[in-house]
């Protein structure tokens, strides 16, 4: 299982309601996308458990989208005397930007590619168009292993068979090799798109082809899309298309406007186009399967 929480959904300046952009998924492993000011605290506030983190991943170096970094780095250095080693994905010229080098912190320039890989699954970057060093990122799990069980016990496995079936590919009984293939059938694993912000682009049109979840900007309503593309940013339409021509299962907006105090405008104009499209709310959970 995925869960991902939605710790801050607003787009350069935080509101009553919306903290500045952050999202925690959580599977085997914790990850941060973005860490915006403020993001420690949300996490306190959403039961986010910021000591587990193994990696946050910066999509760009607007203030808005990595200051909580510095808050969140101290935190962990005070409440611990052994604080387990995190690394920091980002464009280049971050670690300039930090005061200190702290023995627990890695740093990692993101360049387009696998950023990341663990058991579950691997975190991989693609460039979008906002500002000079701009990514969004992809999660894509690892093909998982199924069986037919009925195949399989009829066949004689049982018990610690299945793991040495997974492990060599193949086992014997009573005499008679049984492949691994014959008694299971693959999984494609989650794929989640994050686009980080951006103008509706290819690249994010390729990456997000096929996801379970896109997760895109829609910092503008349809009446604003010339400021939309003099920013760089995306309408809430424009999203909703490419998450269309995308093939995805489900759309996500967030990284809103401070003027939309109610998204539902957003929210309509988006769903005439994809239907299944929500708007993202500071504390959001969503678990995928």
């Amino acid at each position: 299982m995925l869960r991902l929480t939605f710790l801050g959904t607003s787009a350069s300046i935080p509101t009553v309601e919306r903290s500045l952009p952050a999202i925690s998924l959580r599977g085997k492993e914790h990850y941060l996308w973005d860490c915006g000011e403020g993001a420690q605290r949300q996490m306190m506030r959403y039961r986010v458990g910021f000591g587990s983190i193994k990696a946050i991943f910066i999509s760009h170096l607007h203030l808005d989208h990595f200051l909580g970094i510095y808050g969140l780095i101290e935190t962990l250095r005070l409440s611990s005397s052994s604080v387990q080693q995190l690394k920091i994905f980002a464009p280049k010229r971050f670690e300039e930007l930090l005061i200190n080098k702290w023995d627990f912190l890695e740093v990692q320039e993101i360049k387009p590619g696998l950023l990341l890989k663990d058991s579950e699954a691997s975190i991989s970057a693609f460039r979008v168009v906002h500002s000079k060093e701009s990514f969004g990122f992809i999660y894509a799990e690892h093909e998982k292993i199924k069986f037919h069980e009925a195949k399989a016990h009829g066949l004689g496995l049982r018990g610690a068979m299945f793991k040495e079936i997974q492990e060599k590919g193949h086992v014997k009984i009573g005499g008679k090799k049984i492949l691994l293939e014959d008694v299971s059938w693959k999984k494609p694993g989650l794929k989640v798109v994050y686009s980080g912000d951006c103008v509706s682009c290819k690249s994010t049109i390729n990456a997000a082809k096929g996801a379970d979840l896109l997760i895109h900007e829609a910092t503008f309503g349809s009446g604003f899309e010339k400021e939309a593309i003099e920013r760089n940013h995306s309408t809430a339409k424009q999203a909703a298309q490419l998450a269309k021509e995308a093939g995805a299962k489900k759309l996500i907006l967030t990284h809103l406007s401070g003027r939309y105090k109610d998204a539902k405008s957003l929210l309509d104009e988006a769903q005439k186009i994809f239907p299944n499209t929500s708007i993202a709310e500071d504390g959001l959970n969503i678990e995928l399967r």
